[in-house]
């Protein structure tokens, strides 16, 4: 028995179709809008009319054909936020009428340290069989959790991976602490953007990087303390200028800590200003993949530690300090209807961003 509305046939949705032509941006996948079948829902599962998509950097990546797992015809997005509008229990639900987001991956439920089990983010691939970028999605329950009451399914749309990553890495692997000095490189995407946010409301003080002034001007105006600009041999330096000059007298000019998206030379860049003792959470490699590692990180018992996603349980966490601290995610762009999905492939391929970039499919700030 289904509750609610009735369950369409098809949905309309953006799907990896592989591509006939060359494209100047390298891409060997196209981004399709197509309608495609929908199932029956099943008991325990819920029908979710998605209002607001949002990209990461693994949709161009995708296009690219540069992920693992890539299926063709699978629905692009791991990000999306809307309502509940029919269940396949038997009984009243009262979840219908109730606004959500999709867990952007599967595989990690609360284990302290890794998955579970077999570990996949969500969209474009074989496995999970789900997509974030279609009007309509058949889920099962457990894979959905209450959208946060302050914030329109927009800027929640722009919270679940990059808020998920960003709690991994900042609040869990980096154990960021009121009072701390934290550096977060790469200013402007989403990760870096929450994983700022996420300090500042713990009561630390941030300094970031980024290769744009205007992208660390931002982040000044957002809470953080000041930035360098990482084309610049001397960042580090002027980075430590910054945190000498708003260390309090009596405390360490030190950093605690860096969450880091870039890989590379980050330990041996900041191995002079980091505390003993301190850690480098890395979580992308947009610099290279390799990070240099030495006896003098060894002697000072620093620390680099690998951070990507996080289970469902850190999420749930992490919405709750969304929620309390009333954190409201930043949205660089937003894209109206999927047939203009790729207007956003290109802003974020641009990489001129500051912040998520969304696409709004249907009625985003209607509040049930």
């Amino acid at each position: 028995m289904t509750l609610g509305i009735q369950v369409p046939s098809t949905t309309k949705a953006v799907v990896v179709r592989k591509s006939n032509t060359k494209s100047s941006q390298e891409y060997v996948n196209d981004a399709v809008l197509e309608d495609i079948p929908l199932h029956q829902l099943e008991p325990g599962e819920v029908l979710v009319k998605i209002n607001a998509v949002a990209f990461n950097h693994r949709d161009v990546w995708i296009r690219k054909g540069l992920y693992p797992g890539i299926q063709d015809g699978a629905v692009f997005g791991a990000d999306g936020a809307g309502v509940v509008v029919a269940s396949g229990d038997s009984q009243n639900d009262n979840m219908i009428n109730q606004r959500v987001f999709l867990l952007p991956s599967h595989g990690w439920d609360d284990h302290p340290d890794a998955p579970e089990s077999q570990f996949s983010v969500v969209g474009g691939v074989r496995w999970p069989a789900l997509g974030t970028f279609a009007e309509y999605v058949v889920v099962a329950k457990d894979k959905i959790l209450p959208s946060a009451p302050h914030l329109s399914d927009i800027d929640m749309a722009a919270w679940p991976l990059a808020g998920l990553t960003a709690w991994r890495a900042t609040m869990v692997n980096a154990e960021v602490q009121r009072g701390q000095n934290v550096l977060i490189t790469g200013i402007g995407g989403g990760v870096a953007l929450t994983s700022l946010q996420l300090a500042i409301a713990q009561g630390a003080s941030v300094y970031v990087t980024s290769g744009n002034q205007e992208k660390i001007n931002k982040a000044i105006e957002l809470g953080a303390k000041g930035g360098a600009n990482y084309k610049d041999p001397n960042w580090p330096k002027e980075i430590h200028k910054l945190i000498r000059k708003n260390s309090p007298a009596g405390f360490p000019a030190v950093l605690d800590a860096v969450v880091d998206s870039g890989g590379g030379d980050i330990m041996s860049s900041i191995g002079s200003i980091l505390k003993q003792g301190g850690r480098v959470i890395c979580y992308g490699m947009t610099a290279q993949p390799k990070i240099t590692f030495t006896m003098r990180e060894v002697l000072r018992n620093q620390r680099l530690i690998g951070s990507t996603m996080g289970s469902t349980q850190n999420l749930r966490d992490a919405t709750e300090f969304l929620s309390k601290h009333k954190i409201v995610p930043v949205v660089s762009q937003v894209v109206s209807g999927l047939e203009n999905a790729e207007k956003g492939f290109e802003m974020l391929r641009s990489g001129m961003q500051f912040g998520k970039i969304i696409i709004e499919v249907g009625d985003t700030k209607a509040k049930l």
